[in-house]
């Protein structure tokens, strides 16, 4: 089944070009060339709409500056709620913590940067929010499972690569 997919993506990276294909490849969760032994990567994280207008207005600010203090009690304060409240709304709609979605956020704009440009790790780690390459890439293992590095050089090279059924000339 799989070597379906792989096949798929590499026809629709042939016809529509390799951007197409990655964002395919994304959308199904899958990679766009298959690394022997890793976890998949997850689409972008996608958020349901909250019910409430408050935890709504407290996603609206972590998205509009990944890199922002988002702290508990700096979300709470910009929001005139208690630090409590603003917890029980993360726990009970998304059912993470406040500081877990701040993080996936960040890991996401990070993949983007990563993806589409030549900056090195540090530079993205601190456009981000992560003030560090090293805690950048703590929240890359723990929310994808493998290092930022590790995921750039799996997307930058996909477009340079041949798809392993195609003869090479």
């Amino acid at each position: 089944m799989t070597a379906g997919i792989d096949v798929a993506l590499a026809l629709v990276g042939e016809d529509r070009g390799e951007d197409r294909a990655r964002a395919v490849a994304k959308y199904l969760v899958v990679f766009l060339q298959r690394p022997g032994g890793q976890s998949q990567f997850r689409a972008r994280h996608a958020v349901s709409g909250p019910r409430s207008a408050t935890l709504r207005r407290a996603l609206d600010l972590v998205a509009a500056d990944p890199s922002g203090d988002h702290r508990l009690a700096t979300m709470a304060g910009a929001l005139a709620v208690s630090e409590r409240h603003l917890s029980r709304l993360f726990r009970r709609e998304l059912a993470m913590t406040c500081g877990q979605f701040v993080e996936r956020l960040r890991v996401e704009a990070a993949q983007t940067l990563l993806e589409s440009g030549e900056e090195p790790v540090p530079a993205v780690a601190r456009a981000c929010g992560f003030g560090s390459a090293e805690t950048m890439r703590r929240a890359f293992l723990r929310v994808l499972g493998v290092s930022p590095s590790a995921y750039r050089h799996r997307f930058r090279l996909a477009d340079q690569r041949t798809a392993p059924w195609r003869p090479v000339s």
